[in-house]
């Protein structure tokens, strides 16, 4: 077993590097303004891209067809995940704002890019949970 092998119950579940990569970038981005800006920017139009991409072109499956307030409940969190991704990719552009002076930016626009940069993974895992539902059709 490598060592980005898990095993759970019998089952070997590989983590690719590329996510394992990832998350270290996500985590030293706590500490580098420049690749915060990078990951807020692109973790939110990836969000919002494909919350976006299932609302046009995935139909909801599974438990979402039992009622009707549990078909609009999937198309109302995707519009709110959408919404949640141009709010990152604003952070991120404001936390850009004075990019050409040398000086750092207050350390109360880096603190809240972190708190919005935390705060972006519960859109991120409600995200992967309706789609999810939407490709086990």
């Amino acid at each position: 077993m490598g060592p980005l092998d898990v095993e759970s119950g019998g089952n070997t579940i590989t983590i690719s590097a590329d996510a394992v990569a990832a998350a270290g970038d996500m985590v030293e981005a706590t500490h580098d303004v420049a690749k915060l800006r990078r990951v807020l920017v692109g973790g939110g139009v990836g969000k919002a891209a494909a919350a976006l991409y299932m609302m046009l072109f995935r139909a909801p499956a599974g438990l979402f067809l039992l009622s009707g307030p549990l078909f609009r409940a999937y198309y109302c969190v995707l519009a709110a995940i959408v919404l949640a991704g141009v709010a990152e990719a604003w952070t991120g552009l404001w936390l850009s704002h004075d990019d050409d002076d040398p000086a750092p930016p207050p350390p109360r626009r880096r603190a809240v890019g972190v708190a919005v940069l935390w705060a972006s993974l519960l859109p991120l895992l409600l995200l992967a949970a309706v789609g999810g539902f939407a490709v086990l059709k």
